[in-house]
């Protein structure tokens, strides 16, 4: 049988004092209210009382942080998969109001559908899709847990639900340290849950692509 329930949870605040987008960069690991925000929605998951069959979280490290106290509640070792990554994008390391007011950049912004400024969203939701169905269909049963980031997370979401994958990053719903939920009926991914167990009053979140 495969598993039982499938959590995409993003990571925690991130340590970013110049307010960067960091993509993928090196070196953005958790504040200290990030590592409390991971460690509650760890705590979130565990209240559940659902085993969890596998822990999967991205290679960059706010990511592999985030995924640490699961370990460590659910007894499991965290497993890198690098198609939950962040995807790429060509404003790495700068901050997005300085660059948007430099015309030379705007060329960037020619295919928002797209997105022209980075890893096209269909590429997205493949990766997170093969990642998300090879670990459903290796566990027996219980839950996986998959520690990700915002747009991959919310990209998933649109997709489940048949929704365009263009969209607003403001409007996007996946808090620090949300909680996604998902089940596979039929072989198609349903959306069964959202929830926001962490405490994220003035957090700062602004690195995410």
């Amino acid at each position: 049988m495969p598993a039982d329930r499938l959590h995409l949870v993003r990571h925690g605040e991130v340590h970013n004092p110049r307010r960067v987008l960091y993509g993928r960069l090196p070196g953005y690991g958790l504040s200290v209210d990030g590592r409390r925000m991971a460690r509650q929605a760890a705590e979130f998951v565990r209240a559940m009382e659902r085993p969890v069959a596998a822990l999967i979280c991205s290679p960059l490290q706010r990511t592999q942080e985030s995924a640490e106290p699961f370990a460590e509640l659910f007894g499991i070792a965290a497993q890198v998969d690098d198609r939950v990554i962040e995807p790429t994008n060509v404003f790495e390391g700068r901050r997005m109001l300085h660059a948007l007011v430099n015309p030379w950049n705007w060329r960037h912004l020619r295919k928002p559908a797209l997105p022209s400024w980075g890893e096209p969203y269909a590429d997205v939701v493949g990766r997170m899709n093969a990642a998300m169905t090879e670990a459903w269909d290796a566990a027996d049963s219980g839950d996986i847990v998959i520690v990700s980031h915002q747009l991959p997370i919310w990209i998933t979401h649109l997709a489940v639900a048949g929704l365009p994958l263009r969209h607003d990053p403001r409007t996007r719903r996946c808090a620090l340290s949300s909680v996604t939920s998902f089940e596979m009926r039929d072989g198609k991914w349903t959306e069964t849950a959202y929830a926001e167990p962490a405490s994220t009053s003035g957090a700062v979140d602004v690195g995410a692509v």
